[in-house]
């Protein structure tokens, strides 16, 4: 028997999300202690050229460019689970029609877990295909044989997770349901046909490059004979989510979004901000007032005792000394508040679970400038001579965003193959940084050595900004700590973003990954 590799810790992935935003997306996986806790630190560094500082990109335009989503993961299962498995929303749904065990709410919930499950399983199929699909036409016997094998296994499945799932629809029609759950229940099974359809279709086109003959030929009618099945479902009850050849489709697009957001909706963590900071700050802001009123009463008694109170000397004094205070109060302010900033966060939030409504952690957020920035990561970033002797001598701003993420593994709910984990999904728009940048594109002079003419060549002007993520996890039961760090470059004009390099993931102490240019975009 095979032993199942526990996953990791913390898991990362980066991209291109459009030409305005890069995403990073992080799973978060609690071994089974009590408490564990994750840093993500992220440095951006910025060229000085871009004009970025605390003062024209404050804190809360920063914390306005951060579209955060953090839900549970996905759980994990191959449609022929789906049919079998007691884990298995649509296995529940079914037993649930038999005994009667359970509310509305329930039913709801683990049909919109079902969409999700099939979700994932229909996107490791199509990303499956297209992995094999990438390498040569010509693809080896044993390989032809098992895609074949999981293309028909996965058409199969689906259409009896399709048949059984509209059969027990069909079913709780006949009961006295309010109609805000049939509603829902509707909403599912149209998602469900989108899923189908959208991941076949998806399937199909990364089989383009295949040869036209047998077997591909049939696998590719086989999956788009699903297309066109769900596609006709669709129809046959009046719904509008119909891709057309000739129209924009704007209204597909728009349902198509909202019913993501709907089923997905049980996933999603939410958040329920508390100013844990601006209570210190206040206790911070009394504690310097009381300080200045000590001095200004101290200032007064003594002016009393030494001058009359009638006094021209008395009056100066107490004017002086009121001044002294108030200047006294603001000083303290501001120097009360930069120490709030170095040691209390920003923003915290407590992640709370949209079944069960029980808080399972916190995430506290905060954003410096100008940090002091820990030699793991400065090393990092010396792929060459010019960035080694560039840093410090060249103007650059340097952000530090940081997000504290503390988990109890005793309220994440379990799954068959252990704990559920979460995923934190980190949206980030640049679009403040493309502002001071100039055009895009210069026209270059250049002579042609044949006949020594003179003409003009196109230069592309771009910046680069780096992104060096560290992340660390600590373990409260087992005081295990691990830390690893990653680079990402992003490349820029003013059109947004050009490309993204990926460097190799790199564990603490470890030399740097490939060189910019050894990196596809």
């Amino acid at each position: 028997m095979s032993q199942v590799t526990a996953p990791l810790p913390l898991q990362s992935r980066f991209e291109v999300h459009d030409r305005k935003q890069f995403e990073i997306k992080l799973e978060y996986q609690p071994s089974g202690v009590d408490e564990t806790r994750y840093l993500v630190e992220a440095h951006l560094f910025l060229p000085g050229s871009l004009n970025i500082d605390a003062e024209t990109y404050p804190r809360a335009d920063f914390y306005a460019d951060i579209h955060n989503y953090v839900r549970f993961k996905t759980p994990v299962m191959a449609v022929q689970e789906l049919l079998t498995s007691d884990a298995s929303p649509l296995v529940r749904l079914e037993a649930w029609l038999r005994t009667g065990l359970g509310s509305e709410k329930d039913i709801v919930y683990q049909a919109k877990l079902l969409s999700c499950v099939l979700r994932g399983a229909l996107r490791r199929f199509a990303t499956g295909v297209e992995t094999r699909c990438e390498g040569p036409v010509a693809l080896p016997t044993e390989a032809c044989a098992t895609m074949e094998s999981d293309v028909v296994a996965m058409r199969e499945g689906v259409t009896q997770v399709l048949a059984r799932f509209r059969q027990w629809l069909r079913s709780v029609g006949e009961l006295r349901l309010q109609e805000r759950s049939r509603a829902s229940l509707r909403l599912v099974d149209e998602y469900v046909s989108l899923l189908v359809e959208n991941g076949f279709r998806r399937a199909v086109a990364d089989m383009k490059a295949l040869p036209r003959g047998e077997p591909w030929l049939q696998l590719r009618k086989g999956l788009m004979e699903a297309v066109l099945r769900e596609e006709s479902y669709r129809k046959e009850h009046r719904l509008r989510s119909v891709l057309s050849p000739t129209g924009d489709n704007e209204e597909y697009i728009q349902r198509l979004g909202m019913l993501k957001k709907f089923c997905m909706n049980v996933l999603f963590l939410s958040s329920r901000r508390r100013q844990k900071r601006q209570g210190w700050e206040e206790v911070l802001f009394a504690l310097a007032a009381g300080i200045a009123m000590a001095f200004a009463t101290a200032v007064a008694l003594w002016a009393q005792i030494r001058f009359t109170q009638v006094s021209l000397n008395f009056f100066l004094i107490a004017v002086v000394g009121y001044m002294m205070k108030d200047r006294i109060k603001e000083g303290l302010r501001r120097v009360l508040s930069r120490v709030a900033a170095t040691h209390l966060s920003d923003r915290t939030a407590d992640l709370v679970d949209p079944v069960t409504g029980r808080t399972i952690g916190t995430c506290e957020e905060r954003v410096d400038y100008a940090p002091k920035v820990p030699d793991s990561v400065a090393s990092l970033r010396h792929q060459d001579d010019f960035l080694t002797v560039s840093q410090g001598e060249l103007t650059e701003t340097v952000i530090r965003y940081q997000k504290h993420i503390i988990l109890d593994a005793r309220l994440l709910p379990r799954t068959e193959r252990g704990l559920s984990g979460v995923t934190d999904i980190l949206r980030f728009n640049v679009e403040r940084f493309l502002r001071d940048m100039d055009e895009p594109e210069l026209a270059l002079e250049y002579v042609d050595l044949a006949d020594l003419s003179v003409g003009h060549i196109r230069g592309a002007k771009r910046y680069p900004v780096d992104v060096v993520l560290r992340f660390t996890v600590e373990e409260e039961e087992t005081d295990r700590r691990q830390e690893s760090t990653q680079l990402v470059r992003l490349v820029l004009d003013r059109n947004g973003i050009q490309r993204m390099l990926r460097f190799a993931d790199t564990a603490a102490g470890a030399p740097p990954g490939p060189m910019p240019w050894q990196s596809a975009a």
